[in-house]
């Protein structure tokens, strides 16, 4: 069966959910047909100059990135300008443009999974959880013959997901008692008598922003006048999406030694690998944060990790950090933390068979020369 790039979305949605992008960012298809038949797929961490031509040059049908190519507002994608000329060039050699960032960044895995991967640890935790979405629980009385139809009006408005799982529920039967008072028209009994049927207690779930969307499907479906039915708020959860990840190493070894372990599992870049704090301090609990973390560094203190893994960290940011008593820290190029998610996502399509891939050659770190001062902590 020939694969389409809808079938290429479709999996790296489920893999990296749109829902977890944050409010200012741009995912997901930029150009392209989802309709057209894609036999090759580039990926990348940027969608460069140099990425498009090599994923052309290659016979690339899709080329999947992290970076945006068009993440703030635009009023032209036209020739004339560097990212349009870009478009242009993509829709011309029929290549689609998907892009996976921030909702890559708190996928489970994702690309802090894909750094941790790269350097040997094993995940423990988050470092900057996301809440699972807010669910209701809902209890509903049914008189047994309506149940079947109440129970999947409510499954058609959402309710019954659970993870992976759909039209989930949980029934028992038992008697329901009531009294019509004047001005009541029941479906069953009369006004002025106690009235006793056999009934199911109904229970599902159902996330809470779909909360009016149940409730018109049942008031739609039940067959009595005044349904009785709860409606629970469940405690909130943490889920296991989030930005960062914190882990372990197989053994304890000195800062020293995690820096040279870093530098080995990552690609070189001219930014190199630094790390600050003393070289022979031991470490075991380490978090990691592909692309530019340092607003977390409060976070990684409170977790009390040995070392923390980041990128585009700042002189004044770290010493104000290690003055007031937080841990290590190594600093990398941000291309480069981001880098190993690109096999991760190459698995992801390779699941659907039938598909050729390859990561791009391309190093779109923008730094070309460094600069060797003394120490032990020069670039490498």
């Amino acid at each position: 069966m020939s694969v389409h790039l809808a079938d290429v979305i479709t999996a790296l949605d489920a893999a990296y959910p749109p829902s977890l992008a944050e409010d200012w960012d741009s995912v997901g298809l930029v150009c392209g047909d989802p309709a057209d038949p894609v036999g090759r797929v580039l990926f990348a961490v940027d969608p460069t100059a140099a990425v498009v031509d090599e994923a052309l040059a290659w016979g690339a049908q899709a080329l999947v990135v992290h970076h945006p190519l068009l993440l703030r507002g635009v009023d032209t994608v036209g020739a004339h300008t560097p990212k349009g000329a870009l478009v242009h060039k993509l829709i011309k050699a029929g290549c689609a443009l998907f892009t996976a960032h921030t909702n890559a960044d708190s996928a489970d895995p994702g690309v802090s999974d894909a750094l941790a991967a790269a350097l040997g640890l094993t995940v423990t935790g988050v470092l900057d959880p996301v809440p699972a979405p807010a669910v209701d629980k809902w209890v509903v009385m049914v008189p047994a013959h309506a149940t079947s139809a109440v129970q999947s009006a409510l499954f058609a408005a959402g309710a019954g997901q659970l993870g992976e799982y759909s039209e989930c529920s949980w029934r028992v039967a038992g008697t329901g008692q009531f009294r019509p008072l004047t001005g009541a028209n029941p479906t069953l009994g009369e006004v002025g008598r106690i009235e006793s049927v056999a009934e199911d207690r109904l229970e599902l779930v159902a996330r809470r922003s779909l909360r009016s969307a149940v409730l018109a499907a049942l008031r739609a479906a039940h067959p009595y006048e005044e349904p009785a039915f709860d409606i629970i708020e469940l405690a909130s959860t943490r889920a296991d999406c989030g930005l960062g990840r914190v882990g372990e190493l197989p053994a304890p070894e000195t800062l020293r030694a995690f820096t040279e372990r870093v530098r080995a599992g990552l690609p070189q870049t001219v930014w190199g690998v630094r790390s600050a704090g003393d070289p022979e301090a031991v470490v075991r609990k380490v978090a990691v944060c592909g692309g530019a973390g340092d607003s977390f560094l409060p976070t990684v203190t409170r977790l009390g990790v040995d070392v923390y893994v980041t990128a585009d960290l700042r002189h004044h940011v770290v010493d104000e950090h290690l003055r007031a008593g937080g841990p290590a820290v190594v600093d990398v190029a941000h291309w480069a933390s981001e880098f190993p998610w690109c096999a991760q996502a190459r698995d992801v399509v390779e699941r659907l068979g039938g598909v050729e891939t390859r990561i791009s050659t391309v190093r779109t770190d923008p730094w070309t020369v460094g600069g060797y001062g003394g120490g032990s902590n020069a670039y490498g």
